[in-house]
């Protein structure tokens, strides 16, 4: 599962001297950011991270929303033969809880080095190197698509992307991605009382670009309204069946990058869009 939140507690040498700023940052430009970003730290932030992941979850957040408990996929009885398309599947938990439900999954990602962690950990879950906005797939291949925390924060024409998963979808298909809530992008990334405060305007969309001394972006994160999260979902060719803002369990006492629990129990962390092809 490649879960790219609290990307700044996983980089390395490289990383840690770019510089950040806000500028524009196009498609390619943002692709390849991200794809050098994972592969440099697919490692690391599998180490750190695979315990809360495990080898076989499906979690969509750092509150720990369990697909298991939330079946926002459906029912888990219900994906018993379905073809599912994990997109940013990383090293493939989400995949491996879906193939244990019976489920038919492929698990695409950008990055070579978090699908190697995926064959690392093992099974039998197809692997696809691939942008998610050009999936190498037939119209029409698959029941149901997902996403936790991959590629949609970290592309700069989201609505490319959910055009494509509409395209490999058939009829009536479902479409759930989760994000880091936009509500944040106005507050510090900071799990503790500095995280509280508003320090930047929720409505300026200028992209998060972490830079190296030739100016060439290293990483990149793009920011939406919750209004343009719902205006892409649309244009996408979806409609909205659900908007989940998972609340942070009593049972979470970890920090996770800007997520915590004193940030979590007054502000959301995650957005979770629960969508059905518009046919």
């Amino acid at each position: 599962m490649n879960q790219e939140y609290g990307h700044e507690d996983a980089v390395d040498g490289e990383a840690d001297e770019a510089e950040a700023t806000r500028r524009d940052a196009g498609d390619a430009e943002s692709s390849r950011a991200s794809r050098g970003w994972w592969d440099r730290n697919a490692d690391e932030y599998q180490s750190e991270h695979g315990s809360f992941l495990g080898d076989d979850r499906f979690v969509w957040g750092p509150e720990g929303l369990d697909e298991a408990e939330a079946g926002l996929l459906g029912p888990a009885a219900s994906l018993k033969g379905l073809d599912v398309l994990e997109i940013g599947a990383g090293a493939a938990q989400c995949s491996r809880w879906l193939a244990a439900q019976g489920a038919r999954p492929v698990a695409l990602d950008l990055s070579h080095r978090q699908l190697q962690h995926a064959l690392r950990i093992g099974g039998e879950v197809p692997l696809v190197q691939a942008d998610a906005g050009a999936l190498p797939f037939r119209d029409g291949s698959f029941d149901l698509a997902c996403s936790a925390y991959g590629a949609v924060p970290f592309v700069a024409d989201p609505v490319r992307v959910f055009r494509e998963v509409r395209r490999v979808l058939r009829p009536g298909g479902r479409w759930v991605f989760s994000v880091t809530h936009p509500i944040r992008w106005a507050f510090p990334d900071e799990p503790g009382p500095e995280g509280l405060s508003v320090a930047a305007s929720y409505f300026d969309r200028t992209p998060y670009v972490e830079q190296d001394e030739q100016g060439r972006a290293v990483y990149v994160e793009h920011h939406r309204t919750v209004g343009d999260r719902v205006r892409d979902v649309v244009a996408g060719g979806f409609r909205l069946v659900d908007l989940v803002e998972p609340e942070w369990p009593a049972w979470n006492g970890q920090e996770w990058g800007g997520w915590s629990p004193l940030r979590g129990n007054l502000i959301p962390g995650t957005a979770i869009f629960v969508c059905e092809r518009n046919d």
